[in-house]
C-alpha cells in the first residue's frame, strides 16, 4: 500500500542571516520524512500568506505556480509507484526534473535575487547574459537578428534540455562572428553555469566540464595594461588647472593607482572611519567580493602623502566615522542611483585620462582598468611577492594574481609600496 504525503514546506526554525528559509518539498512515508529543495528562500510570513491567499499578485502568482509545479511533480511520481519507496521515488522524481523548465525563469529569479541584494552591477551582466543568449536562441529559429521586442519569445521556447555541448559551442562560434570577444563570450557563458548550478538537473545533462561530450568555457586573451613608471610619473607632474574636471580625473586616477589598484566604486564608498591616519593605512572590503562565499578579505593600503592630498582637496571632512570621504555619494543614494553615478564618474575619469595621456604623448588609451594593472606592475618590478601583491588586490586565487602579472605587517605593506610615491 502506497501511504506517502507530499506537501510544500519551509524550514522556518532554520532562516538564514537575511531572515530568508530554504522552501522545499517534504515526503513523508511510514513516518520518516525527507525533504527536496529547488532553489527557492522566502520570509516564513511570505509562504504563509502566498500558500493561502485566495487572489495573488503577478510575483506572489509567479512564485505559487513554482511552488505548485514542484509539489505536483513530486506528486506524479509518487503516484507512478505501486510500492513506494524513497530510493524509487527519487529515480523518478530527480530524473530531469527542471529539465523542461524554462532558462528564463532561472535568470529571471536569479536576476531579482541580486537586485534585492543591491547588486546592480552584477544583476546587469546577467541581463546582458540572458539577452545574448535569447537572441541566439531567436537566431536558431528564424536566421535573423533579434530585437528587443523579438527576444521576449526566447522565454517561452529555450528549455534547459536545450542547453547542450552543441549548443553551447555554436553560440560561441555566433558570438565570434558577430564581433564579440572570448572574453565577453566567457562572461556570458559562466553566467548560464550558474543558472544551471542552481537548477535541479541531472548530472548527465549538465554540459559543462572537462572531458568528452563536455564543454569547457573559454578564457579571454588577458591584455596587459599596465603604464611604465616614466609614464606614471608624466601623469603624477601633469599639471592641470586647479578646480578642473580634469585635475579631478588626473587626482582619482592617481589615488586608485596608489590605493592598490582601488576601482571607482570603492573610491565613493570609503568612509572616514577606514582611514588610520596615525598609522597611514587604509582599509576596505572591495564592494566585488562583499557578496561572495568566500570570507571577503580586508586590504590594507599604505596612505601616501599624494593620496592624502588627493583626499584633503576632493573630500568632505566629517567628524562621522560613517559618512563617505568623497562627495560622490550619500546614505540615502539607492542602489540603482549609485550605480549610475559610479558609471558616470568613472566615464568622466577616464575621458580625461585619455586626453591627459595623448597631451603627454602616452601612446596608450588609459583608463582606470590600467591604475590597477600599474599598481600590480610597478611591484613586481620593485621585487615585492606575489602573494603580497595577492593580498594588495584582495584576489582570493593567486591564479588571479599571476594573470595581471607575468597577511603582511604594516611595516612591510609600507615597505612594498614606496615604489608609489613620486620623485622628480
Amino acid at each position: 500500500m502506497n501511504t506517502a504525503t507530499v506537501s510544500p514546506f519551509i524550514a522556518r526554525n532554520k532562516p538564514r542571516k537575511d531572515g530568508l528559509c530554504k522552501v522545499s518539498i517534504r515526503i513523508t512515508h511510514q513516518g520518516e520524512k525527507r525533504y527536496y529543495s529547488f532553489n527557492m528562500n522566502l520570509k516564513a510570513s511570505d509562504f504563509d500568506r502566498i500558500m493561502t491567499a485566495k487572489k495573488r499578485n503577478e510575483s506572489d502568482k509567479a512564485i505559487y505556480n513554482k511552488i505548485h509545479s514542484f509539489e505536483s511533480k513530486a506528486i506524479e511520481s509518487v503516484e507512478a509507484l505501486p510500492v513506494f519507496t524513497f530510493m524509487k521515488f527519487e529515480a523518478i522524481f530527480l530524473s530531469n526534473r527542471d529539465a523542461g523548465d524554462e532558462v528564463a525563469t532561472g535568470f529571471d529569479n536569479y536576476i531579482q535575487e541580486l537586485k534585492d541584494e543591491k547588486r546592480i552591477g552584477t544583476a546587469v551582466s546577467y541581463e546582458c547574459a540572458r539577452n545574448s543568449i535569447a537572441q541566439y536562441k531567436y537566431y536558431l529559429k528564424h536566421g535573423i537578428k533579434a530585437g528587443i521586442k523579438e527576444i521576449k519569445e526566447y522565454k517561452s521556447n529555450l528549455k534547459y534540455a536545450d542547453i547542450t555541448t552543441t549548443f553551447l559551442k555554436k553560440y560561441q562560434s555566433w558570438m565570434t562572428d558577430n564581433g564579440n570577444s572570448m572574453t565577453t563570450v566567457g562572461i556570458y557563458l559562466r553566467s548560464l553555469r550558474t543558472i544551471l548550478n542552481r537548477a535541479n538537473l541531472d548530472r548527465s545533462l549538465y554540459p559543462f566540464g572537462a572531458g568528452k561530450n563536455k564543454y569547457s568555457i573559454p578564457k579571454g586573451r588577458n591584455v596587459k595594461k599596465a603604464l611604465s613608471q616614466i609614464e606614471i610619473n608624466k601623469i603624477y607632474f601633469y599639471q592641470a588647472e586647479s578646480g578642473s574636471t580634469k585635475e579631478m580625473a588626473r587626482d582619482l586616477w592617481i589615488f586608485s593607482f596608489q590605493c592598490n589598484g582601488m576601482n571607482v566604486k570603492d573610491i565613493c564608498l570609503l568612509k572616514h572611519k577606514d582611514i588610520d591616519n596615525e598609522n597611514s593605512i587604509l582599509k576596505y572590503q572591495r564592494s566585488k567580493t562583499k557578496n561572495s562565499k568566500n570570507i571577503a578579505s580586508e586590504i590594507i593600503v599604505s596612505l601616501k602623502p599624494e593620496s592624502k592630498a588627493i583626499i584633503k582637496k576632493h573630500g568632505i571632512a566629517s567628524i562621522s566615522p560613517d559618512s563617505y570621504v568623497f562627495p560622490f555619494l550619500s546614505k540615502e543614494t539607492s542602489a540603482i542611483r549609485e550605480r549610475q553615478i559610479v558609471q558616470q564618474l568613472t566615464k568622466t575619469i577616464n575621458k580625461y585620462m585619455k586626453l591627459i595621456a595623448a597631451e603627454l604623448e602616452i601612446n596608450k588609451q588609459v583608463t582606470t582598468y590600467f591604475a590597477r594593472h600599474s599598481f600590480s606592475q610597478t611591484l613586481r618590478l620593485n621585487n615585492a611577492s606575489t602573494e603580497f601583491i595577492k593580498d594588495a588586490l584582495g584576489h582570493s586565487d593567486i591564479r588571479t594574481t599571476e594573470s595581471y602579472l607575468d597577511s603582511f605587517t604594516t611595516e612591510t605593506i609600507h615597505k612594498n609600496t614606496e615604489a608609489l610615491t613620486f620623485a622628480k
